[in-house]
């Protein structure tokens, strides 16, 4: 029941912390001294129980008529923050099981697989335990002036329908505990069953490195910036298209009883379509399967929107919806290990830099969803969206036109555009690959020789 102006404030603050914590966590973590659990396990390990207990909160209604819009903000803030404790040393693992870029690939394309795999258990748990709740939609009442229609419709929701409200309240409380159970669950699992190869870590430096040193040094990287630059409008679009679909399903396409299977079907095309991709990229290259996958969502796109209101056109919409958004979830963190592959040749005495290019990753992850919720919920609002009407004006069905069309078509083909800066195609993969190999050879030989110099003093 909060008005939606505040819902976009708390999302925007939300991200903006974001922004401080993401590369803090991921220097710490660069600095983390080594223990029989890891650098990186540590952080996984005592971060769950408090995200778990913080998400749980972000759910609750507090029984205050002041200072929700606090308590909102807060957790949240405190949820994002543990969520980068988890997600920035977990995604950072991947550079810490091997050296081969082909064992590392291969870990991606597995991890992707199941992280979508897991948005798709979270969205049949959440959608079916909330949908359960018979919520039964407004309809406008008629005599109001379009100034007082927001709040007279907040009236009826608390006068007519509190029931209904505390219902939906204990079945999103529900649903927060069964996902704040498989959060546990997945870390004890993770925690048991990964373990950290200590040659394989580089994240101590020989010499010590500021933040604000190490934080420039990885800014300053060209293929990073030109890679994460890319990956933000083509991310945007794509969180703007999920954010928003169900909304388009329920009020512009009237498939109000339709909009969470339809939501399924974009994810699980997704999940079966994340190995074709990893097999894609292997063969013909990451550049190219960026150009391809992500481009052939923008005919459907255009397709569901001119084309007359039909249940089977949007269900194949949904499935090529899937498909780019396999290969958007796959490549970014693909194409992660090879920039910072291109850095350490760059750099080769300044080592210890991989966990803030992941936290930096991570955290334009969570921008891309935050900045396209704000947007969304904005949009909505000055466009005269109604909060659980049985219908909406025009001018949200064509917000909502845009937010899924227009406006993503247009983001996908700007993020393409300047994708076509970033230099790391497959030739300079190779080369960057038998670069390191020779590094790493002469550093061997050159550690073999001193140890022999050595034994021969003694």
């Amino acid at each position: 029941q909060l008005d939606p102006f505040y819902a976009s404030i708390i999302l925007f603050v939300g991200r903006a912390w974001d922004a401080i914590t993401d590369p803090m966590v991921g220097f710490f973590i660069s600095k983390t001294p080594w223990t029989r659990f890891g650098r990186l396990m540590p952080w996984i390990i005592f971060s769950t129980p408090f995200a778990v207990i913080s998400y749980f909160l972000v759910w609750f209604v507090p029984d205050i008529s002041r200072g929700q819009v606090m308590w909102y903000l807060v957790f949240y803030c405190v949820f994002q923050t543990l969520v980068t404790c988890f997600h920035v040393p977990y995604s950072a693992l991947t550079m810490f099981i091997s050296r081969e870029q082909s064992e590392r690939d291969s870990a991606t394309a597995y991890r992707m697989t199941v992280e979508v795999l897991g948005t798709v258990l979270g969205t049949a748990i959440q959608g079916q335990i909330v949908g359960k709740v018979v919520t039964p939609c407004i309809q406008s009442p008629l005599f109001i002036s379009e100034t007082n229609a927001s709040a007279s419709m907040r009236d009826v929701n608390m006068t007519h329908y509190t029931g209904s409200l505390k219902d939906t309240r204990n079945a999103y409380m529900v649903a927060a505990g069964v996902i704040g159970g498989l959060y546990v669950l997945c870390a004890i699992i993770l925690s048991v069953g990964v373990r950290e190869k200590r040659e394989s870590s580089e994240l101590q430096s020989d010499e010590p490195v500021s933040f604000f040193r190490g934080l420039k040094l990885v800014m300053n990287h060209g293929a990073y910036i030109k890679l994460i630059t890319g990956f933000l409008f083509t991310s945007l679009a794509f969180m703007l298209l999920e954010g928003n679909f169900a909304l388009f399903c329920t009020y512009t396409l009237g498939f109000r009883n339709e909009f969470q299977n339809i939501l399924l079907a974009i994810m699980l095309s997704a999940t079966l379509t994340i190995p074709f991709w990893q097999w894609f990229l292997t063969r013909f290259g990451k550049k190219t399967a960026v150009y391809v996958g992500i481009s052939s969502a923008v005919p459907f796109l255009i397709v569901v929107v001119v084309l007359d209101s039909n249940l089977i056109v949007t269900y194949v919409v949904a499935v090529a919806a899937g498909i780019s958004v396999a290969a958007a979830f796959l490549l970014p963190w693909s194409m992660l290990p090879d920039v910072i592959d291109d850095f350490k040749l760059q750099h080769p005495d300044s080592r210890g830099h991989e966990a803030i290019f992941f936290s930096f990753y991570v955290f334009f992850t969570k921008f891309t969803s935050g900045v396209s919720l704000g947007i969304s919920t904005l949009s909505l609002d000055f466009a005269g969206y109604q909060t659980r009407g049985c219908s909406q004006p025009s001018e949200v069905n064509f917000t909502l036109k845009m937010l899924v069309s227009a406006v993503p078509v247009g983001l996908i083909l700007l993020g393409l555009l300047l994708f076509k800066l970033y230099p790391i195609d497959e030739e300079k993969r190779r080369e960057n690959k038998k670069a390191l190999q020779d590094l790493r050879e002469e550093s061997n030989s050159s550690s073999e020789s001193d140890n022999t110099e050595l034994a021969s003093i003694v």
